[in-house]
């Protein structure tokens, strides 16, 4: 008679890993890489590739793609949930929740520590300086990410069509960004079932895929990644306490109106709709933020996202500084810094956590689902409509950075923000035009850029011309 332990081989979660890295070991692996996680999503994709399956091994070229395109249909920042994919793959659930925290902290820790210095001495000149600087550094950066995207997503006219479509819609009618995306996916889904060959997957999910292995963890689908109801349950009922009790504590202690109860439901809302990435939401995060709640400045916006760009860590992470300036602004009782300490935190925690939920919840399914064509063309018709939305996103920051004074004007149900253009910051314009040449004529990396035009920003400042 079989026994039940062959029936039932011991826990994923104390078996050691059958590929012979040690816990130990990937911790050092992901804590190299957390330290080199700058450049933004492609840039931290191009690191992960580079060690993961270049240098260490682990994974293949075509598991790490797959994984890779169920992050971009996810929301949230693709490169974390990346790195917590292919930590679970590795190392089970430890092994996910250290490969994303890791991933995380750097950034958190840095924008925590740039926010204290930003409301303690950010009227300062030089720090003024510093920041006047880092948003034409960030105007570049955008306009670098719209064609890079681009060129890797608008292959035919159905994705030109479909990014000009969400650009419009996001800039002149102000169509909720959620529903763009929602939309978006639908028409690739039900594309590629109608037998449209433009909309089938293309980009990451087209590479041609050249393992040479071999590879610690080829293409055989591990023990613990084989779906299962009662896995199911039990992650989501963990995932779902963690994130969402916090929230109900939140609004059962403060109320509805609290700035922390509306930080941890605007932000718990950003988190299961923020497809595409960063540069993606920002633009409805900021006109939520700026316009709606009033918790920050539009250049204050484009400050934070300067902060993001120059820490390792996810772009998203500037949602920490727009939870900072919140709290900070509507202390209560607090001291303001105690206040602004814990708003970043919680703006934080809800946007982190359902990372988690879905990687850990659907990993499993998506697996077992690997070559989905549907799938795969759901990815393409939603990374052509970011193209869009990183344009408009790229405009808005062009006007707020060049130009000091704006206008709304309205035709019919379309609003369009325009700059006065009297009001043009020709310093500003020249930093923002030498980033670009930078950026696309001398390739130069964000870093440098960034650090370039931070310290011309200073200099600026000391010889009397900004600040």
């Amino acid at each position: 008679m079989e026994s039940r332990a062959a029936k039932f081989p011991a826990s994923s979660e104390t078996s050691p890993p059958a590929h012979g890295v040690s816990l130990a070991a990937a911790f050092r692996v992901w804590l190299r890489i957390a330290a080199l996680s700058f450049g933004g999503p492609a840039g931290q994709i191009a690191v992960m590739h580079r060690i993961l399956v270049e240098e260490q091994r682990w994974v293949s070229e075509s598991r790490f793609l797959h994984a890779l395109n169920y992050c971009m249909l996810l929301p949230g920042p693709e490169a974390q949930q990346l790195a917590t994919y292919i930590g679970w793959l590795m190392h089970r659930t430890r092994g996910g929740i250290i490969a994303g925290v890791l991933f995380i902290l750097p950034g958190a820790v840095s924008i925590m520590a740039l926010s204290w210095i930003y409301v303690l001495f950010g009227n300062v000149g030089i720090v003024a300086g510093l920041f006047f600087g880092l948003k034409a550094a960030v105007l570049a950066i955008v306009l670098d990410a719209v064609v890079r995207i681009g060129r890797r997503a608008l292959r035919n006219r159905i994705m030109l069509g479909l990014a000009g479509l969400a650009f419009v819609a996001i800039y002149l009618f102000d169509v909720p960004f959620p529903l763009i995306i929602l939309a978006a996916a639908a028409v690739g889904f039900l594309g590629v079932r109608a037998g449209l060959q433009q909309l089938r997957g293309g980009g990451h999910a087209g590479a041609a895929a050249r393992d040479a292995g071999p590879y610690l963890l080829g293409d055989a689908l591990p023990d613990h990644a084989r779906p299962s109801v009662a896995s199911s349950l039990r992650i989501s009922a963990i995932w779902l306490a963690l994130w969402l009790l916090p929230i109900a504590a939140i609004l059962g202690l403060l109320g509805p109106d609290n700035v922390f109860a509306q930080l941890a439901l605007f932000f718990s809302k950003m988190a299961m709709v923020t497809f595409g990435g960063a540069y993606a939401v920002l633009a409805y995060v900021a006109q939520q933020a700026v316009e709606t709640y009033g918790w920050l400045k539009p250049g204050e916006m484009l400050d934070g996202l300067g902060m993001a760009e120059s820490t390792p860590g996810p772009l998203i992470m500037v949602l920490q500084f727009v939870g900072f300036l919140a709290a900070f602004r509507d202390p209560g009782t607090l001291s303001p810094l105690v206040a602004a300490t814990l708003g970043g935190l919680v703006a934080t925690w809800v946007t982190f956590v359902p990372c988690f939920l879905w990687i850990f919840l659907g990993a499993p399914f998506i697996e077992v689902l690997r070559g989905n064509a549907s799938l795969n063309g759901a990815l393409s018709a939603v990374t052509a409509a970011v193209v869009g939305v990183i344009l408009n996103l790229a405009v808005w920051f062009a006007i707020h950075t060049l130009f000091r004074e704006t206008r709304d004007l309205r035709f019919g149900v379309a609003n369009l923000d325009v700059p006065v253009l009297a009001s043009l910051d020709p310093w500003a314009a020249l930093l923002a035009a030498a980033a670009v040449i930078a950026l696309f004529r001398f390739k130069l990396g964000a870093i440098t850029v960034i650090a370039a035009a931070a310290l011309s920003g200073v200099a600026l400042h000391l010889i009397g011309v900004v600040g």
